[in-house]
């Protein structure tokens, strides 16, 4: 019964740095991943999106053709910072940039982005002791341009 009793507390004291707890810097540089994707893109700032994003990044939006069907729109990292660049920057009085941490779990985090014009859901992990997005989901607001 002992033995059972300290194999069982080994095992759980073994896992339990596997499972690390949200940090007050993890939140920092969660935040601060989201507002590189977000400034970089009303700025026009290539470099400054590339940095938020991992090289595998893929951003989707689901729309609806007139006949009700569904499509994808799909973006690669190459595609958005190559498009961060070529646009032009949007005045600062159009910015919106509410920037939500939903949930973080060990190597995992998920951020919701309420922008101007649209919502993002960013999927962001840590990879080599950074912070990157790895996926996006977004949602025009109705209207929106």
């Amino acid at each position: 019964m002992k033995a059972s009793l300290f194999l069982s507390l080994g095992l759980v004291c073994g896992l339990a740095p596997l499972a690390r707890a949200q940090s007050a810097a993890d939140s920092a540089a969660i935040r601060a991943t989201a507002l590189d994707y977000i400034d970089g893109w009303y700025s026009a700032d290539a470099p400054r999106m590339e940095r938020a994003l991992h090289t595998h990044l893929a951003k989707r939006l689901v729309y609806a053709d007139s006949m009700g069907h569904s499509h994808l729109v799909d973006l690669t990292a190459l595609e958005l910072v190559q498009g961060t660049g070529h646009h032009s920057a949007a005045p600062p009085a159009e910015r919106r940039e509410d920037v939500k941490i939903l949930d973080i779990f060990g190597n995992a985090a998920m951020v919701k982005i309420d922008a101007t014009g649209w919502v993002d859901y960013l999927q962001e992990i840590r990879w080599n002791g950074h912070w990157v997005i790895i996926n996006v989901v977004w949602e025009n607001r109705p209207g929106a341009r």
